[in-house]
């Protein structure tokens, strides 16, 4: 029987995705902590190539993204799943053996091309396990895997790196995502779409989906202030003599989240996602600001309640909103589409800010981030809400 009429929300499908999603973003944000600190200390580089590393990733992602949806119809559910972790896992275990940098700079460069396609498949092959009345919950949930695992992959990383060294626990975290990987052989993917007219001729709607372009968008502006926070939040809080409790600020930020998970996914299903994204994007912005004018641990952790409430609450209401958009066959294309402009979003972000936070200071790349938050709400009002319809 397909998933797609399964009853209950916690099926068994539904669970081995959310273990194998988990496990993939442990890896990705624990390696993303301490890779620079192996760069530095281990491999004798500098900030500037440890700061390569992370970009050469998140490079070959983007550019990847686009294609992804394409791939998937091509090839199938089935196939891009498991090529796609085969060579996750694969150069996984090839960091432990990733001694000098022009190696590990290669590995980086590879698998971000297989974490794209990865991570775009699983959403389609998700979305067949979660009830139709339950889509809001449902990708509430695995959406909230991967936030869990930006609080699990740093501390882990962080609290064995200095104890064990990197070599062991890139083992460690490759063995995990085998784990996972073992897991998604278990998962009964449905392949079979309805058949569509084949085209001759490339085009636009083969890289992009119209219908979740302004979904994405939307994404985007969100991602972009979020990535004051992926990218500057411990050196802002050294900056503050805080850094003792920047760990503290994620794992306040996830417990915020999954309080109001279980209400912001039933809201999102007998509401509508308006409901959840004014609210949340409220909520982002106002954390925004109070972590502009901080000056202690309070200010820090009570800026991580907002911003785990807003953040975490709106972006996975519009990564549902997007695939709900459209039609069956073409959540893969949708999934590409949004997490393409996420990432381009996390990419400016990252960039654009530094160079404020160089010539001026944090505290005002945050309180434009803030301002830029609030203002995204008029073009999710006057684009999304116009534009977006459930298929």
């Amino acid at each position: 029987m397909s998933s797609i009429h399964a009853e209950h929300l916690w099926n068994k499908s539904f669970i081995l995705c959310l273990i194998n999603n988990l496990f993939i973003f442990i890896f990705y944000f624990a390696q993303t902590t301490i890779l620079p600190i192996y760069i530095l200390n281990d491999l004798n580089g500098n900030i500037t190539q440890a700061g390569l590393a992370l970009t050469l990733f998140l490079a070959s992602s983007i550019a990847i993204r686009p294609f992804t949806g394409l791939i998937i119809e091509k090839i199938g559910l089935k196939k891009a799943l498991y090529i796609s972790e085969s060579f996750f896992v694969l150069l996984s275990f090839a960091y432990i053996f990733a001694d000098n940098l022009t190696l590990l700079l290669v590995i980086r460069l590879l698998q971000g091309i297989w974490f794209s396609i990865l991570t775009t498949a699983m959403i389609p092959i998700v979305n067949d396990f979660i009830p139709n009345q339950r889509k809001g919950e449902g990708m509430g949930y695995f959406v909230m895997s991967v936030n869990l695992a930006i609080v699990l992959g740093p501390m882990l990383g962080l609290i064995l790196i200095q104890p064990w060294g990197y070599i062991p626990v890139a083992t460690l975290l490759a063995a995990i995502v085998f784990i996972g990987y073992l897991f998604c052989f278990l998962i009964p993917i449905q392949t079979q779409f309805k058949t569509v007219k084949r085209k001759t001729k490339i085009s636009v709607h083969d890289f992009v989906e119209i219908k979740a372009l302004p979904v994405a968008m939307m994404a985007m502006l969100i991602s972009f202030s979020y990535a004051s926070i992926m990218s500057f939040i411990s050196t802002y809080a050294e900056s503050k003599n805080l850094l003792t409790y920047a760990s503290l600020f994620f794992a306040v930020f996830a417990i915020s989240m999954m309080l109001l998970r279980p209400f912001t996914g039933k809201l999102y299903d007998s509401k509508g996602p308006a409901y959840v994204v004014y609210p949340a994007i409220v909520s982002f912005s106002i954390g925004l600001f109070i972590l502009s004018q901080i000056h202690s641990a309070a200010g820090l952790l009570i800026s991580a309640v907002f911003i785990g409430i807003g953040f975490g609450s709106a972006q996975p209401c519009l990564q549902t909103q997007a695939i709900q958009a459209v039609a069956r066959e073409r959540v893969g294309h949708a999934s590409s589409t949004f997490y393409t402009f996420y990432d381009i979003g996390i990419a400016l972000g990252s960039f654009i800010l530094g160079i404020v936070i160089t010539h001026y200071q944090y505290s005002i790349a945050y309180i434009l981030c803030a301002i830029l938050t609030l203002l995204s709400l008029l073009f999710y009002r006057f684009v999304v809400q116009t534009k977006v319809k459930a298929v």
